[in-house]
């Protein structure tokens, strides 16, 4: 029963996550967009009130005309929309997520003892760690050096490097599958603490000088830019390392640090491509298409680098029955699918249950070899083509 209601939890903590994702980063990119896009105001009255970009645009039959003020506009509306609740929502139903799926059996999706071999208290207080001091070390560096010369370039290359390092020290530690997500998780609760810490912080004091009738100080509103640029390049990096316990082929690699930091990177150039690509059309900037080559580039050198070397074929009989089988998922598979334990609501101890299952048991024991998870029963590569051969020929159980 345990087992069943943590797949309904995570079943539907990973769709809410998703939606409110999808809000947050929808925001997140077309507030990009429109301070990119954003050219002088033409109108005289918007130009005495203080607006300092406009944009017309046109979706869904209608007009629209944002502007945006300089520092802050003469009068205060009665209704002010304000964006926090999507970065919110995404963060405490990742981090429930997470928790779902990772931290309440940490010795399954955390550890991995041909990685390093600790306890699991000890793995789950460095996971949690690295959420709070990647936030510490990259917040400390935004505040010391953000508003110095060439701020935003030696904030880069220092937050570049500390990605890095903790890319590195994560897959040392914990279960290749685990580190990716864990530099998911990481990055993103940097990039949710932005937002509540400095950019929600900075428009509440904006929003109080105003109604109090005291001058406006525009550093807040430099801050806040220059943490939601941040998150609009942390943003494709996230995603993929959320999506990469999808593909073993990634974060099973020797070098799967290198594999995380490459796609990483592939992002955020690709992201800014986008950025710049807003500017160019408005002739603010040269044409980005460099950062665009230069993810492409990087997406390529990966898929040659991770290009499967010739395996030796295992010979195998060419019909395999169930009774051959059978031995191979009681040693291999029951302990996580059987009666006792029905990890992901899956049963593999009949040969019902394992016909039920058996297109399912090809493709993550053959095709993408996720399972068993971090091969802690040792499945051999003739016991995976053992299995194949038995798919392959009706998967039969009689």
């Amino acid at each position: 029963m345990e087992t069943y209601l943590l797949d309904w939890a995570n079943l539907l903590l990973r769709w809410l996550h998703v939606i409110v994702a999808i809000a947050w980063i929808g925001s997140s990119f077309y507030f990009v967009f429109l301070d990119s896009s954003l050219t002088p105001p033409e109108d005289e009255q918007l130009k005495k009130d203080g607006v300092s970009g406009e944009l017309w645009a046109l979706h869904g039959g209608g007009f629209y005309h944002p502007v945006k003020f300089a520092v802050a506009p003469p009068k205060l509306p009665d209704h002010l929309h304000w964006f926090y609740w999507e970065s919110y929502s995404t963060w405490l139903s990742g981090f429930a997520l997470f928790l779902v799926s990772y931290l309440w059996s940490p010795s399954v999706y955390l550890i991995d003892p041909n990685v390093f071999q600790w306890s699991p208290a000890a793995a789950i207080g460095t996971a949690l760690a690295f959420l709070v001091v990647f936030w510490v070390l990259y917040d400390a560096i935004c505040r010391t050096l953000g508003q110095t010369k060439n701020g935003d370039a030696k904030v880069g290359a220092l937050v570049l490097v500390l990605v890095c390092v903790a890319a590195w020290l994560a897959t040392q530690l914990f279960a290749g599958r685990a580190a990716f997500l864990l530099m998911g998780a990481m990055i993103a609760t940097a990039m949710s603490a932005n937002v509540f810490f400095w950019i929600i912080p900075g428009q509440r004091t904006v929003v109080a000088d105003l109604k109090a009738g005291r001058p406006v100080e525009p550093i807040h509103g430099k801050r806040g830019k220059q943490r939601s640029v941040h998150n609009t390049y942390f943003t494709l990096p996230v995603l993929f390392a959320m999506l990469s316990n999808h593909y073993s082929f990634t974060y099973s690699h020797p070098q799967n640090w290198l594999i995380l930091i490459g796609m990483m990177f592939a992002g955020a150039a690709i992201r800014q491509f986008f950025v710049m690509r807003h500017g160019y059309k408005l002739g603010r900037n040269k044409h980005p298409w460099p950062y665009a080559v230069a993810g492409v580039v990087a997406l390529i050198a990966l898929i040659v680098w991770l290009k499967p070397a010739p395996v030796q074929a295992v010979a195998v009989p060419d019909t395999v029955s169930y009774a051959q089988l059978k031995p191979i998922i009681e040693q291999r598979c029951v302990m996580c699918h059987g009666e006792a334990l029905q990890s992901k609501n899956v049963r593999l101890d009949t040969p019902d249950a394992l016909k039920l299952h058996a297109q399912a048991v090809y493709q993550q024991a053959v095709v993408t070899r996720a399972m068993p998870m971090n091969n802690a029963t040792g499945l051999t590569e003739e016991e995976r083509a053992l299995i194949g051969q038995w798919f392959k020929g009706g998967a039969k159980t009689e």
